[in-house]
């Protein structure tokens, strides 16, 4: 039995999920050039420029564009998921990450640079700056239109 990806979910699922995995390889990319270090654990990391997330869910959004038409309601549906999704990692998860570097310092200077005595460090890295949210979103709209291309001959 052959399954076909193309012009049906299976598609559009494959291109939110390559669109998010391949802006986290390009995350791991940009660090290792920026540091000269290779860290594999940026591939589980949040935050970072381009956001994953919004890759993930504009590549999604784009195919299931592509797939049943832009004005549809299922395209509404996908969109209206991927406007929240990118809002949370530019909005509260960021502010999440401030609160946590600066109960950090907090805790630093409290327990004299013994944060293990406090649980360890919270992490700090959370959400995304806009410019990250929005060439991920590029990123995976672009992708999701290279994707289709791609599949359909």
């Amino acid at each position: 039995m052959h399954i076909m990806i193309i012009n049906n979910g299976y598609e559009a699922l494959a291109c939110g999920l390559l669109s998010a995995f391949l802006a986290q390889v390009i995350k791991f990319c940009v660090f290792t050039i920026r540091t000269r270090k290779i860290n594999f654990k940026i591939f589980t990391t949040t935050g970072g420029m381009p956001s994953s997330h919004s890759a993930g869910v504009m590549g999604l959004s784009t195919s299931v564009g592509i797939i049943a038409g832009f004005s549809s309601l299922i395209f509404a549906v996908a969109f209206g998921y991927a406007l929240i999704v990118m809002y949370d990692a530019a909005g509260l998860r960021r502010a999440a990450g401030k609160t946590a570097a600066c109960l950090n310092r907090m805790m630093d200077d409290f327990y004299k640079h013994d944060l293990q005595a406090a649980g360890g460090k919270l992490k700090e890295l959370l959400g995304h700056t806009p410019l990250e949210v929005f060439f991920g979103a590029v990123f995976g709209i672009l992708f999701a239109f290279a994707f289709h291309n791609f599949l359909v001959p």
